[in-house]
């Protein structure tokens, strides 16, 4: 492979790896735990089981995101694509875990997964419903739906007594400004680095005003041992398993999106063939979790706004952050220190990637036509429905369970709205295989 200059194939020096996968882990770790922090409190799990399966959730999530970003025959995309448990699954693997226990969780997990692996190239073929119109309102709707993450971040996190704090809000805005003039200012590595520079010196900052410390990090043990079927062999109940397969098609759906706001950032065409490796490696990934005690796995949005901060295109760089992922499920004192950053700080950088999702978006809405069609139409309901879930939360609660799985992910049912629309107003008129997508 010939080296090329920030491209996806581009192949980086070991320390600029490091460093620019080590930002992306400190972007997503946050989100990364907290499926399995939400499981073990759901099912009342002891503290020793906590700590297992957060480190089997990192451990996993190394291992998924080299798939997805490494590939190997026709699974995985190629692309620099972080992967991580997604909260659609939270609800539905809850209440089966309350009927029929742990090992019912992971019986659905492994089939719903090989489902997603096999139904890939049959999936793959909905790329026709992704032109540009659609792809740059699900971008759009992408950042919309993740800034309230980075809001409440800001303020100290969910359930934090002192929510709202000026102490929080003032740590996150300084990481907010070290952020932005270190992106203004520095050049090249450096000024690439800008995340990870803003939440290290916030987190410095936040340990001299006595806001954090490290004091956890002394009670983490040195090594995990990752044990297959730790709580059992799995078991089958088939509505739970049907349960399951709903969040994959949901998660799919979101794959789809999230593959080609990448593409869009990384110049980086995503066609059927390209998608179909990409959910496949969803579906691999989701059995694994299952084997080794973790859940289904999808892209990590939060990521996309980092890449699109950045403009480093390497997946390779991705692939360190596996790396990374894994031996911080294999070590829980490194773990421990990455999960002494503050809420506050962690939301003072979310601010400026997420917002840059939103900026992608708009740059590629900026090239769709808006003349003499229904496009107008078409972006503000899709991006309207999106945002129901964050203006009332609780707007979808009469709903049946298996609708809320849509229904309270803004971002699927606004994809959702986005594709059924499109088809409405455009029919399939805009080309059979939209070769733009993917393209800038």
């Amino acid at each position: 492979m010939t080296e090329q200059k920030n491209t996806v194939d581009s192949m980086l020096p070991v320390p600029k790896l490091f460093a620019y996968g080590l930002q992306h882990v400190l972007a997503m770790y946050a989100g990364a735990v907290a499926v399995p922090i939400i499981i073990a409190q759901a099912m009342n799990l002891p503290v020793e089981d906590l700590i297992r399966l957060i480190t089997a959730d990192l451990f996993t999530c190394g291992i998924a995101t080299l798939i997805q970003s490494l590939g190997f025959g026709n699974i995985g995309g190629r692309i620099p694509m972080i992967q991580g448990v997604t909260f659609a699954a939270v609800g539905p693997m809850a209440m089966i875990g309350a009927q029929h226990g742990m090992t019912a969780i992971y019986g659905a997990i492994i089939v719903a997964g090989l489902f997603t692996f096999l139904v890939a190239p049959f999936f793959s073929r909905l790329i026709r419903l992704f032109p540009p119109v659609v792809t740059g309102t699900i971008i759009t709707i992408i950042g919309i739906n993740l800034m309230p993450v980075a809001v409440k971040w800001m303020g100290g996190g969910v359930g934090n007594p002192n929510f709202g704090s000026f102490t929080n809000i003032g740590l996150g805005f300084i990481t907010f400004l070290i952020v932005v003039f270190t992106h203004r200012f520095a050049k090249g590595f450096v000024g690439n680095l800008s995340v990870l520079i803003g939440l290290i010196a916030g987190t410095v900052i936040a340990m001299a005003m006595g806001v954090t410390n490290f004091n956890e990090v002394g009670k983490a043990h040195w090594i995990s041992v990752i044990e297959p079927f730790y709580f059992g062999l799995p078991t089958f109940d088939w509505a739970s398993v049907l349960s399951m397969i709903v969040v994959m098609l949901v998660v799919m759906v979101e794959t789809t999106g999230d593959s080609i706001a990448i593409g869009e950032i990384v110049d980086k065409k995503i066609g059927r063939k390209e998608l179909a490796s990409i959910i496949r490696a969803d579906g691999l990934s989701t059995v694994i979790g299952g084997i080794l005690n973790s859940f289904p796995y999808t892209a990590f949005a939060q990521n996309v706004g980092l890449i699109a901060v950045t403009q480093v295109k390497s997946r390779f760089v991705v692939a360190a952050s596996g790396v990374i992922l894994i031996l911080l499920g294999l070590f829980p004192k490194l773990a421990a220190i990455v999960a002494c950053i503050p809420n506050a700080v962690l939301g003072g950088a979310g601010i400026a990637m997420f917002g840059m999702i939103i900026a992608s978006g708009i740059r590629s809405l900026g090239k769709v036509s808006f003349d003499n069609n229904h496009n107008l139409m078409l972006v503000a309901i899709s991006i309207g429905v999106s945002m129901i879930p964050l203006a009332a939360p609780n707007f979808y609660d009469q709903f049946p369970t298996w609708a809320q799985i849509l229904l309270k992910s803004g971002i699927t049912f606004g994809s959702v709205m986005a594709i059924f629309l499109n088809l409405l107003f455009n029919g399939l008129s805009q080309g059979d295989e939209f070769e733009s997508i993917g393209r800038r």
